[in-house]
């Protein structure tokens, strides 16, 4: 016997008596061309004053619509007990602040441990058979707000809105350096670096980009904080953006300020504070250069010997420690989803989820105000 999610209704209003169900269902009630097609192939999909009837079927004021989704499960996914918190939760919607290092869906190489892991658990434990749908994504080391569907009809208009621009993402990160502007738009089109695939550039092949930014706090020249709406939701689009215009993320370690690729001959890629890399030694060609950081310092020194012939300047390399000193201050990108805003999909009420600084970003925000005074 198949099992259904609760309906999802509409009464017809007088203004539309005489209308089509399909028009209804497609105008009204806003049912994608695809929904449509699966609703149609089930016995309770679609039902007028609870009998099935022909989408062709002229409607009457007063006539209650409903439509109807099979229950499903995600069956490739291993239900775990990883704990997670829960911003707001219906029978449409599951809002959750997602933790820094937490992956959201099974990935290749990580099939556990990851949200949907432990979001798949959390159903199964109450009973509920609802496939995990993540509207959209956050990196692994971003955490913040994020919203999943419950079922398809929700996912669907949910990822409408995203498309529309009519949700509203905010983010909260801490970089290096102040932005020339108090606020403004980085408008550049992002794609992937052809030599590093991984990764995404600004380039003027790209897709179209756009991030909104707002500095909120000011830690003299090491440091800002800013606030971040994204217009555009490109992947890693904040961490480039920001890099583009000389504010790279603090902890980012993908995409790294430019001291560290001038202090190693070039190549942005040397190692981060606290990792292990084998470099090669542009004064020495052939031998290796272990960079094995047992403290900023130390690091600092070996990178700026290391360049092409040339020291980094006294001012560089200053510069440089004080770099290396915040990126070791926080073990990730210094970036949070901090806020979103959206319709609900099926009471249309105006939702607004918040999530505060978890606490390395909390503590890196204080060790910034001591370090201004």
């Amino acid at each position: 016997m198949t099992s259904y999610y609760p309906p999802i209704s509409y009464i017809v209003p007088p203004s539309e008596d005489g209308w089509l169900l399909k028009t209804i269902l497609q105008k009204r009630m806003e049912v994608s061309r695809k929904l449509l097609s699966r609703l149609k192939m089930t016995d309770l999909g679609i039902t007028l004053n609870g009998e099935r009837v022909y989408i062709s079927v002229k409607v009457s004021s007063g006539d209650q619509v409903q439509i109807r989704m099979e229950e499903e499960t995600s069956e490739d996914i291993l239900p775990q007990p990883i704990p997670f918190e829960i911003l707001y939760e219906d029978g449409h919607l599951l809002v959750v602040s997602k933790a820094a290092g937490m992956i959201v869906h099974p990935t290749h190489g990580h099939y556990t441990e990851t949200l949907a892991n432990g979001v798949v658990h959390y159903w199964a434990e109450k009973g509920e058979r609802v496939r995990f749908r993540p509207v959209h994504r956050l990196d692994q080391e971003t955490s913040g707000v994020l919203v999943i569907a419950k079922n398809p009809y929700s996912h669907q208009h949910i990822s409408e809105q995203m498309i529309a621009g009519t949700v509203d993402k905010r983010y909260t990160a801490f970089v290096h350096g102040v932005p020339a502007l108090p606020s403004g738009d980085i408008d550049g089109p992002i794609d992937r670096d052809p030599l590093e695939p991984h990764r995404r550039i600004v380039t003027p092949d790209g897709y179209p980009s756009l991030t909104r930014y707002e500095v909120k706090e000011v830690y003299g020249s090491a440091a800002s904080r800013v606030e971040l709406k994204l217009e555009s939701g490109r992947t890693h689009q904040i961490r480039v953006h920001m890099g583009s215009v000389g504010c790279p993320l603090i902890g980012d370690g993908m995409y790294r300020h430019p001291l560290y690729g001038q202090a190693a001959g070039g190549r942005a890629e040397a190692s981060a504070p606290g990792e292990e890399r084998r470099e090669r030694s542009a004064s020495a060609p052939g031998e290796e250069l272990a960079v094995t950081a047992d403290g900023e310092e130390q690091q600092v020194q070996e990178l700026a010997v290391t360049a092409d012939g040339a020291a980094l300047s006294p001012d560089e390399a200053a510069r440089l420690a004080q770099i290396a000193e915040l990126d070791a201050a926080i073990p990730r990108q210094a970036l949070h989803a901090v806020r979103l805003a959206f319709r609900h999909p099926v009471t249309h009420a105006e939702l607004v989820f918040e999530a505060p600084l978890p606490p390395d970003m909390a503590l890196l925000q204080e060790k910034l105000r001591q370090s201004a005074r």
